[in-house]
């Protein structure tokens, strides 16, 4: 997979995130740009570090989630891997070769401040607001990468409508597979984009 098309994307994998993170690796596959994601492969051998390492350095384009980092209850810790996934990505860029120089990030967040008052050195950095909503998600990145690359793309709310779409065609085209409602909610995320590619292909949008 090419680097200059590749988007690394760090965000939580809990079944709470997933109304977000679906519209979100859809919006990046509509937009002819390949999400990469440590879900994206299942083999249990292969330390996560170096699988996330990896994903950063073939990656020109990063998308960060820091919207679940804070502790939601007594006793529970916070959680640190996106942060630490972010510092790894805008280290790359400045410490690692010529070549990824080039490299650009989207910083996520549900409220607006929120991230800066826990991580002050980024204080300074343009944060995207998504509120939780899915909708808003799929906007943000839409109009990001849309601005960086000078896109013509579908609208947020055309895309929205394409996004939903394919939830309803890979619903009907799983059920009749023999999927339950079960297994289309868990569906393995490798499955999951795969019928993101295959429906993409053959519903072309229109720029």
């Amino acid at each position: 997979m090419p680097f200059e098309t590749n988007v690394f994307v760090n965000c939580p994998f809990d079944d709470a995130y997933l109304p977000l993170l679906r519209p979100l690796l859809f919006c990046v596959l509509d937009l002819g740009y390949e999400p990469r994601i440590a879900l994206e492969r299942l083999n249990s051998g292969e330390p996560r570090i170096e699988k996330i390492v990896a994903l950063i350095r073939e990656s020109r384009f990063g998308i960060h989630d820091l919207s679940r980092i804070q502790a939601t209850r007594k006793g529970e810790y916070y959680r640190l891997n996106m942060p630490f996934e972010l510092g790894l990505d805008v280290g790359c860029r400045l410490y690692g070769a010529e070549a990824f120089r080039s490299k650009k990030c989207l910083i996520l967040e549900a409220e607006r401040y929120r991230s800066q008052a826990a991580l002050s050195d980024l204080s300074n950095s343009d944060i995207a607001v998504h509120g939780n909503e899915p909708l808003s998600v799929l906007s943000e990145v839409r109009n990001w990468l849309a601005t960086e690359e000078n896109l013509s793309a579908p609208g947020p709310s055309a895309m929205w409508d394409r996004f939903n779409d394919f939830v309803a065609d890979n619903y009907d085209a799983l059920t009749e597979r023999g999927y339950s409602d079960r297994d289309v909610e868990r569906l393995p995320i490798p499955e999951l984009l795969t019928g993101m590619r295959q429906w993409v292909a053959a519903h072309p949008a229109n720029r």
